[in-house]
């Protein structure tokens, strides 16, 4: 297959946003995957901030940035992303490169603890004001449970709103595939 399946999509798309040096976003750090690709991404001149309201989460990442030896340059926060703002430092506001959401619940986890349209649409709302020029946003929303689904709605009125004279808002989908497979809502700042 040529087209870009949703994850590689994803990466490739901070790819094009995130060069070394920069600070960069994981707003829902999970099992740190995406932690350890920005940190790759931003070399150690850059830097990573992490969210995530699970100490499982916290541990893993720690876990795996240590293994990769990356964990001089990533700050990580045990409290969700609608604290952006007031946990990163002023001076890094208009800075921001790039941000990634992964939505719904921790890969291997507790799955009654999920992402929820209120905190993700602050944090989305937060980091609009924070991205420097040509930064972006990439999020992947998964639907395929109750609680998803009404995040998925929410969320997409809210991105639909958007001013395009602020930002691009892009969605990046298979509509031919079973079982509510996760998409992409890509926003680059203008």
């Amino acid at each position: 297959m040529k087209l870009q399946r949703i994850l590689p999509f994803a990466k490739q798309l901070l790819q094009t946003a995130v060069k070394q040096g920069d600070t960069v976003i994981d707003a829902t750090i999970g099992n740190g995957h995406d932690t350890v690709f920005l940190a790759k991404l931003v070399g150690e001149n850059g830097h990573v901030y992490g969210f995530d309201i699970q100490a499982e989460a916290i541990n893993n990442t720690i876990d795996r940035l240590k293994a990769e030896q990356l964990d001089k340059h990533v700050t990580l926060f045990h409290q969700g992303h609608q604290q952006l703002k007031a946990s990163l430092p002023a001076e890094l506001h208009g800075q921001i490169a790039g941000a990634i959401f992964n939505l719904g619940y921790l890969p291997g986890g507790d799955q009654s603890i999920v992402t929820v349209p209120e905190t993700t649409i602050s944090a989305i709302d937060q980091l609009l004001d924070m991205l420097k020029p040509e930064g972006m946003i990439v999020i992947v929303i998964y639907h395929g449970h109750d609680e998803g689904k009404v995040e998925r709605d929410a969320l997409m009125d809210f991105v639909k709103t958007i001013n395009p004279a602020d930002a691009h808002v892009l969605q990046y989908q298979f509509i031919n595939k079973q079982n509510n497979p996760p998409y992409i809502i890509a926003i680059e700042k203008c």
